[in-house]
């Protein structure tokens, strides 16, 4: 766990943060969280604590962990502690669920079923795009979707987010999911290997993984969660629990923004990004693989209130597709139930300018040094920029 701690006005980590680390870690990953310190920045007012989960070692969580060091949440008033709850996506979310954290960032097809099955958690933003990849070993022949007919493909999990992500891809393209292919499921470290030794002609895999596995052994990248029908989507949103969310949402809103910055922040500056991550982390992959994977994703996608909610309700529509969903589940009905508008009251809507061009009625116009989040006035978000000298704005057009 790395932890942002208020010592007077400045941002640091704990002892006791560093020991919660050793017992949830262990050593090794603990000496990393007390190497990995903060740089400092003020604090203005009384910074809001919120309890954070992420999935350490996922190249597409890196810009999280940076953020922290960084000095971003501080800069939005957030006092963030990041809880790493292992490598699955359902210990996480039910971390928040259980309240042993108050939010996190997860896969979002690791979220729609249980939430369909009354998980007390809201969505309220989107973070990023294109992190898993489906490969095919050039042996195979491989090179579209519809040419996995007959193939067999290899995951980790019967029920992974890449392999639910790839049956919605070959379903849309024609082939029945199920039976067109094989599906393999064999152990997380051994998924590139299968394909290497021939025993799979593809597989279905997360980055850092996916790009790792690609680079070894040499594989054809047949599609990935920003191909195809995944063109626009986002896979990974980050979470509330709703009881932390009903007594604090102007601290979500300022989550949902700061959140915004880092991607935004990373899209354009993807080497310091990834130096960081394999410097403080050691993932065990290089620098260079790191750095290209996040110049390779979508960093620019950020839907919150409506615009989320479509996306949750397209995300379920596609499990229902696989059979994943109950076939009583209205995805339209279930995003409306799972997500939650963290804008302020009018923020975002639109509105005829005086040229009667149709106009977002909110904006965010960032002072000269302000930074690259271009995204937060399509979004009717504000943010503070990163030399703290000028104040959110959000102003009606015309």
């Amino acid at each position: 766990m790395t932890s942002s701690r208020k010592i007077g006005a400045t941002s640091k980590i704990s002892r006791r943060g560093v020991l919660r680390a050793a017992g949830t870690l262990g050593v090794g990953a603990a000496a990393v969280a007390l190497l990995a310190r903060p740089t400092s920045y003020a604090i203005a007012g009384n910074a809001t604590k919120v309890r954070l989960s992420w999935t350490e070692f996922a190249a597409c969580h890196s810009p999280i962990a940076f953020a922290l060091s960084k000095g971003i949440y501080a800069r939005h008033d957030l006092d963030i502690e990041l809880y790493y709850q292992g490598a699955s996506g359902q210990t996480l979310i039910q971390s928040i669920a259980t309240n042993k954290t108050d939010a996190g960032a997860g896969l979002l097809y690791d979220w729609i079923k249980p939430l369909e099955q009354g998980l007390d958690v809201k969505l309220f933003v989107g973070s990023h795009g294109g992190c898993t990849r489906l490969l095919a070993s050039k042996a195979s022949g491989v090179t579209t979707l519809e040419g996995l007919k007959g193939k067999t493909i290899v995951s980790y999990d019967v029920a992974s987010p890449p392999k639910h992500s790839f049956q919605v891809a070959l379903a849309k393209a024609g082939l029945d999911p199920e039976n067109d292919v094989n599906w393999l499921n064999v152990p997380f470290d051994l998924v590139g290997e299968t394909v290497g030794k021939g025993q799979a002609d593809a597989l279905a895999h997360l980055d850092p993984w996916a790009y790792s596995h690609k680079k070894k052994f040499d594989l054809v990248e047949v599609a990935n969660t920003q191909t195809g029908s995944f063109e626009g989507a986002v896979c990974c949103v980050l979470g509330v629990n709703s009881a932390f969310l009903d007594a604090n949402k102007d601290a979500i809103r300022r989550l949902a923004e700061a959140d915004i910055e880092i991607h935004e922040y990373a899209a354009a500056h993807p080497d310091e990004v990834a130096k960081w991550f394999v410097d403080n982390l050691n993932p065990g992959f290089p620098f260079e693989d790191i750095r290209d994977e996040i110049a390779s994703w979508v960093l620019h996608n950020h839907p919150v209130g409506k615009d989320l909610q479509d996306q949750v309700k397209h995300a379920a529509a596609d499990l229902s597709l696989i059979k994943v969903l109950d076939p009583t589940t209205d995805p339209a009905e279930l995003a409306q139930r799972v997500t939650v508008d963290i804008r302020p009251d009018g923020c975002g809507d639109e509105r005829s300018d005086r040229r009667g061009r149709r106009r977002k009625e909110c904006f965010f116009r960032f002072c000269r040094a302000g930074v690259e989040a271009r995204a937060l006035c399509r979004l009717g978000l504000a943010a503070r920029c990163h030399c703290h000298d000028c104040l959110p704005r959000c102003r009606s057009v015309g």
